[in-house]
């Protein structure tokens, strides 16, 4: 599955497009990451165990948008865009768009 930000792929002619999808993903963050990103605040420096979190969002989200590609009969998904957003205190969403296509 071709997965990309361009709205096309190179060297690929798109010959069908199955419309518009998103894969949305909520985690949440537990008490321990709080309090030791409160301290990375404090102190400086970066909040790996959010960014850990983070990237398991980004990469939960991704392989739904392709489920749902492969489930159009999809083979690619073009002009990809991805949200990022917090709910709550500690809740982490990532939402993935795109456009279903068939290309060759």
């Amino acid at each position: 599955m071709i997965i990309t930000t361009t709205l096309s792929v190179e060297g690929a002619t798109i010959e069908k497009y199955h419309g518009v999808i998103a894969g949305e993903v909520i985690m949440g963050a537990n008490v321990v990451r709080d309090v030791l990103a409160s301290l990375t605040d404090f102190f400086g420096g970066r909040s790996r165990a959010y960014e850990a979190k983070l990237n398991d969002a980004r990469n939960a989200a991704l392989q739904e948008l392709e489920e749902r590609a492969t489930n159009l009969g999809a083979n690619a998904v073009v002009g990809i865009d991805l949200k990022y957003e917090v709910v709550g205190k500690s809740m982490l969403m990532v939402s993935a768009t795109g456009t279903a296509v068939t290309v060759k």
